[in-house]
């Protein structure tokens, strides 16, 4: 694996790329960018009376209210007999930018939703929302086609949903209607902190899209597209209230821009740069992604921002186990660096298996799984800038390496399986899990492990072809184990296989149909190799 900024990479190499070129992270200036940026966040009030005496919030307030009442989302009236009122809260977040530097001032009016009781205040209250896999996909092709991304942020989401129920709530702090204290508001649309509100919102953009000639994908329902006659494409990917998208016409994205803000009140952030914590660099060569901002936020919360950094995340020999004789950790500081450390995967496939190891304790964890946890943070003390990198290549395939240890938990005696898949120069699927039956020879917990990777691989597959991307002939799915390939080819090693349970049969179907292809690769080419065990410093990321 490199970090080389100098050279395009090779098939079949994970690659990590600093955000800058040569230049090293240094601890103190991480530790003082996030000192600042944390005094910044320490600021923000929580309650009603601490903000309304700074006139930033008041503004940030009245900007709340202004446009509830612009959406027409409630009607005062007299609160009928044997319903109840649901409360609300005002909720004050300060929003920055990449770089620290204060955004905005956000005041959110939400409310009680612990206070709604299902079958009366709601029924239903599934929302989807993309996964990270699809907007890495999407990020890979607008640098195979050198397309530019844009991002809108809807304002005040949640207002637009409309809601099935008869819901009634308080009047909010601070803009009681003078005279008419004891009446309450009819809410014709949702508010945020209602648990129905995610899905009345998505119901409302989804029918805007639906009616405006987009084609929700059957794979993702968070992706939409829309082609013309020209063959000009449009895709939108939407998360929530942050929706990103970008096109091969300038005028079929300008048509669409000017579409989506004249049906909502949205911000035009033009180019995409921040999104869901992840910093989007477009260039001419190619888009990097990275999150090194939350990186430096997640050391300065866990008082790691000026530590020595270590050179990879987990020490090669170390073993945890459930009980270790080591004493007890605080559960919820060691939940919390987990946590954090859990999203931060999603641009960082270096530190996906040792993530998983350490979460495997989340319930009892003890000093040596704290200790285990926070090597992770001091190595992406030394690494916080690392992230993938997306350019235009001539093969552009999808192609995956799955691998597996042998019974490496000692508590159960289960393997972990790991896979990576790479769609042009970067990695956009990769995954480190247990395994969940015990696997009785090296060679069934790699069959195991292949498996699971066809399953992704199919489901890639899908997505590709929704955005006009055909994978031909059968993915490549490459294995260091010439007896798991054998097990595959060979459906006469019953004696091998009878034990393995049927489901995971389901790769043979797959290669009989063409869709994948099962491929011996030498064990130092075997990629997944990170993403079941812990490597030695010489074998990690250089710079």
């Amino acid at each position: 694996m490199s970090a080389s900024n100098e050279e395009e990479p090779s098939d079949g190499q994970i690659t990590l790329r600093r955000s800058a070129r040569e230049r090293k992270p240094n601890p103190k200036y991480l530790a003082a960018v996030c000192t600042s940026t944390f005094a910044l966040l320490a600021s923000d009030p929580i309650y009603f009376e601490e903000a309304a005496k700074e006139p930033e919030w008041c503004k940030a307030m009245e900007k709340e209210i202004l446009a509830i009442q612009r959406n027409e989302t409630w009607d005062l009236v007299e609160l009928p007999e044997g319903k109840n009122a649901i409360g609300l809260k005002w909720v004050f977040r300060t929003k920055y930018n990449a770089n620290g530097t204060v955004q905005k001032h956000k005041a959110r009016l939400v409310a009680k939703g612990y206070a709604q009781q299902q079958g009366v205040d709601f029924d239903e209250t599934f929302s989807p929302v993309a996964r990270f896999e699809t907007v890495r996909i999407f990020l890979a092709l607008a640098a195979q086609f050198k397309w530019p991304v844009f991002q809108f942020d809807v304002k005040s989401a949640f207002l637009n949903g409309e809601l099935n129920e008869e819901v009634f709530v308080l009047q909010p702090e601070g803009f009681m209607v003078s005279g008419e204290e004891n009446k309450v508001y009819k809410l014709k649309k949702a508010l945020y902190g209602f648990k129905q509100a995610p899905r009345a919102w998505y119901k409302k953009i989804d029918t805007f899209f639906t009616e405006n000639g987009f084609k929700r994908s059957a794979n993702e329902p968070t992706l939409y597209f829309k082609r013309q006659v020209d063959s000009d494409f449009l895709v939108v990917c939407l998360y929530v209230d942050d929706i990103i998208y970008m096109g091969s016409s300038n005028s079929l994205v300008a048509d669409f821009k000017a579409c989506m803000m004249k049906t909502f009140e949205m911000t035009d952030l033009g180019l995409l740069h921040y999104f869901l914590g992840l910093e989007v660099k477009q260039g001419a060569d190619g888009i990097f992604v990275s999150q090194q901002k939350y990186a430096m936020d997640l050391l300065k919360r866990h008082n790691m921002g000026g530590c020595n950094t270590a050179s990879t995340p987990m020490n090669a020999n170390e073993i945890l186990r459930a009980e270790d004789g080591t004493g007890k950790a605080n559960t919820r500081y060691f939940r919390s660096i987990v946590g954090g450390l859990n999203y931060l995967s999603h641009t960082r496939p270096d530190i996906a298996h040792s993530v998983s190891v350490v979460s495997r304790f989340m319930h009892s964890p003890s000093m040596h799984h704290l200790g285990a946890a926070k090597r992770i943070l001091r190595y992406v003390a030394g690494t916080s800038d690392y992230g993938v990198w997306y350019s235009s290549v001539d093969n552009f395939k999808l192609q995956g390496f799955t691998d597996s240890d042998f019974a490496g938990s000692v508590d159960d005696r289960m393997s972990t399986s790991g896979h990576v898949f790479f769609l042009g120069t970067g990695a956009v699927s990769w995954s480190s899990n247990k395994q969940d039956i015990v696997a009785l020879s090296s060679s069934e917990a790699e069959y195991i492990a292949a498996t699971s990777s066809a399953c992704q691989a199919t489901w890639l597959r899908k997505l590709l072809a929704d955005f006009g991307q055909n994978q031909i002939g059968a993915i490549d799915i490459h294995c260091d184990n010439k007896s798991a390939i054998a097990m595959l080819r060979n459906p006469a090693f019953h004696s091998r296989t009878k034990q393995i349970d049927v489901c995971y049969h389901f790769i043979r179907d797959l290669t009989m149909k063409g869709e994948v292809q099962l491929k011996h690769v030498g064990t130092n080419q075997q990629v997944a190799d990170i993403m079941t065990k812990s490597l030695q410093a010489s074998m990690n990321i250089s710079d």
